[in-house]
């Protein structure tokens, strides 16, 4: 009879487990129990489309940087693998991680994406490019519970949270008339700069330009239809950069996209192409660099490791010092001044990714998720280690 017992009590055992690897994503049983709200949910790009106001994500990446600067939050420094592909010219597989967290969300992140890139020449400047599928992802861990609570896709949450960074620093820099933008680029990022912007100051006016007159055009209508403002796209560079008072470059150009002397005094510049040491693009010259008055970045570190050129180009030929770079973080608490005047030239480089805009969206999406009952659900013990000694990880 024990050995029946036992016999069944395996079975039970295995029918369990099989059930719970299974997962819902309707919250019913799974097993013999109840999915409780603390599983881990999953959102696809598809399930966190419309989800978020570009107003609270930029309130709460605000708040990320502000613990940031307050050395609460904490981030470590984007990491890169590339690794050439054989037989596909100028071709290299690619590994993305960028780590983060911020006890103002109970939140750590980490995004990690597997893809590839490639460089080839477009109107005769060289492009970046993602060519094929790939896997993105950010892991979204609760600080306090050790537990892993998200797994979302990354794809449609990036385009917003470097939207809403540049709005966080816009708010400090960019005049408060401010009402003409100009932008360059047409795509996903672009829309981000142009949402984001449109939350932070009373925007009138879009101006666009990218190569293809197509391009500019389509997006010139979908600003107006997304965000109710004027919009046109215009044929040169320099007309972007005219008469606008805040200047956006969000594009994937390996070259700079205008002349730096063209900058106009009062306008506000943001970049926001951010590469690493194996890529060199930049979207600025010396020129936009030497004409701004006060420099902000997400990471000083950042610009460091990476040699990034848009900076380092011109502080190793001493037109910049270093000290004239400050750090968005040191800005939102104060640490350092904003705009003064209204005839500073101010520029944001948005540089890189952080964890800390992973662990504040993340957060947010999740919440409004769980309210309304999107995404798949898995139990918690497939991603925990239930700890029987006080052992290293």
């Amino acid at each position: 009879m024990a050995r029946g017992r036992r016999k069944r009590a395996r079975i039970a055992k295995r029918k369990n487990l099989r059930a719970s690897k299974q997962g819902t994503a309707t919250g019913l049983s799974v097993g013999n129990r109840t999915m409780p709200d603390d599983d881990v949910r999953v959102l696809t790009n598809e399930d966190m489309e419309g989800l978020l106001d570009m107003g609270e994500i930029v309130e709460a990446v605000e708040t990320a940087y502000v613990e940031l600067g307050r050395k609460i939050a904490e981030g470590m420094p984007r990491r890169r693998l590339h690794m050439p592909l054989e037989g596909q010219e100028r071709t290299w597989y690619w590994l993305n991680v960028i780590p983060g967290a911020v006890p103002a969300f109970d939140t750590a992140a980490v995004r990690l994406d597997s893809s590839q890139i490639r460089f080839r020449n477009v109107g005769g400047a060289s492009r970046m490019e993602f060519p094929g599928d790939f896997s993105g992802f950010v892991l979204l861990f609760s600080i306090r519970e050790r537990a892993l609570k998200g797994i979302v896709h990354d794809h449609y949450l990036s385009a917003l949270r470097v939207g809403a960074t540049s709005g966080v620093a816009a708010k400090y820099l960019a005049r408060p008339d401010a009402s003409v933008l100009g932008i360059f680029g047409s795509g996903t990022q672009a829309h981000g700069q142009v949402s984001a912007l449109c939350a932070v100051r009373n925007i009138r006016e879009v101006k666009v330009f990218s190569l293809r007159e197509e391009n500019r055009k389509r997006f010139a209508a979908e600003v107006t239809e997304r965000y109710g403002v004027k919009a046109r796209a215009v044929r040169r560079p320099e007309d972007v950069v005219h008469d606008s008072d805040i200047v956006v470059t969000a594009t994937n150009s390996g070259d700079p996209v205008f002349d730096g002397d063209l900058l106009e005094p009062g306008t506000h510049l943001v970049s926001m192409i951010g590469p690493d040491w194996f890529d060199k693009r930049r979207e600025l010259d010396d020129a936009a660099i030497e004409n701004c008055d006060l420099i902000v970045v997400n990471s000083k570190e950042q610009v460091e490791i990476d040699e990034q050129p848009e900076l380092m180009s011109p502080i190793r030929k001493g037109i910049i010092g270093w000290e004239q770079i400050h750090e968005l973080g040191d800005l939102v608490i104060g640490a350092i001044a904003g705009r003064t005047t209204a005839s500073e030239i101010t520029h944001h480089n948005n540089n890189c990714g952080m964890g800390v805009q992973f662990a504040a969206i993340g957060h947010l999406v999740l919440e409004e998720a769980k309210k309304r009952k999107l995404g798949t659900r898995l139990p918690v013990d497939l991603f925990m280690t239930r700890r029987t000694d006080v052992s290293s990880p």
